[in-house]
């Protein structure tokens, strides 16, 4: 089976597109998984530059999405034909966080589904929702639980909320659907005169140009009356986290998701106390999460938006697109 391999020094030019064996048929508890489509997150970037320390040869993408081949003994509810996406914490099944790194991560800790087929625990698996395509079924691993769990498990998003949205990437974008699907107004911004058109279309409220307008935590403030917003779904890190407490309302809730501008800087952290925001670090969600958000995008007819699709091949290609921050949603890979 062909598959995808981090080579050593990792980076994007070193991938290795390899063969490998037949992973054969499972055993009991474990499941035979054809996967069809990956989709790139930030965090496999960081894998496969070398930014996320991982072993050579590693087989990266925590996303994957496929159909069911086979069933080992003691395993129920899946059956052969069955649609599935990949969990991000297979060992987290539901319940508060207990885990506070990557060491059981696929395409991180252990190896992905950059490859045609696995065999793992069906635990590593949920089903997919109804309707879904595989390439959008694999936008959700990542990028999906991630703005769900933000929103509603953390957050506890309420219709009448106000949501604040950062950029135009997968998690931003979901954010923005989830929120308008909820009941919730959006606000949002990008340094793209086009994307905040499509961010429009997509429903945003009201869009900013960070770049047209670095102090957007002002006008956040102005657009909502001088309230500012219930939630943010802050994905840039140390460079917009200032920006971000500035939006926010008093008694408020910032999900830090990213560290697109850096792992670390200065934070204002007098004016987190005194507008006595909850800033609440967060990384994906647990395997119940997921059930509970698929449950509810069956409902509300949610879709990824996808960007663009790439061979398995042209995974380097893939993640240069990535890199050029060229996109609007998820890229995402057809295995």
């Amino acid at each position: 089976m062909k598959a995808v391999k981090i080579g050593s020094p990792a980076s994007v030019a070193n991938l290795q597109v390899v063969d490998l064996p037949d992973p054969g048929q499972p055993a009991a508890g474990q499941i035979r998984v054809r996967i069809h489509a990956n989709s790139l997150n930030f965090h496999d970037f960081g894998v496969v530059n070398g930014n996320l320390p991982a072993e050579a040869g590693r087989i990266p993408m925590a996303d994957g999405a496929g159909v069911v081949e086979a069933v080992g003994e003691g395993v129920s509810g899946f059956n052969a034909g069955d649609h599935v996406v990949s969990c991000f914490f297979p060992f987290w099944e539901n319940g508060p966080p207990a885990i506070a790194d990557f060491s059981t991560t696929p395409g991180d800790g252990v190896d992905g589904y950059a490859r045609e087929v696995v065999v793992l625990p069906s635990r590593y698996f949920t089903h997919a929702p109804r309707g879904y395509s595989h390439a959008e079924a694999a936008t959700l691993t990542t990028a999906g639980l991630t703005a769900w769990r933000a929103l509603v498990v953390d957050g506890q998003l309420k219709a009448g909320s106000t949501v604040l949205v950062l950029g135009t990437g997968g998690v931003s974008i979901f954010g923005l659907q989830i929120a308008k699907a909820m009941g919730a107004s959006v606000i949002a911004t990008s340094s793209s005169e086009a994307k905040l058109a499509k961010l429009r279309e997509l429903g945003a409220e009201h869009t900013i140009n960070y770049r047209d307008n670095p102090e957007w935590g002002k006008q956040v403030r102005q657009l909502t009356g001088g309230r500012g917003v219930d939630h943010v779904i802050e994905v840039g890190g140390p460079g917009t986290l200032p920006q971000s407490i500035t939006a926010c309302r008093i008694g408020g809730h910032i999900a830090l998701i990213g560290v697109l501008t850096g792992r670390a800087g200065p934070v204002p952290t007098a004016a987190l106390m005194a507008r006595q925001q909850r800033l609440q670090g967060l990384i994906v969600g647990s395997r119940q999460d997921q059930l509970d958000m698929i449950r509810a995008l069956e409902v509300t007819g949610i879709k990824p938006v996808i960007d663009s699709t790439f061979t398995l091949d042209k995974l380097g290609d893939a993640f240069r697109h990535e890199e050029s921050g060229a996109h609007f949603g998820k890229i995402c890979v057809a295995v």
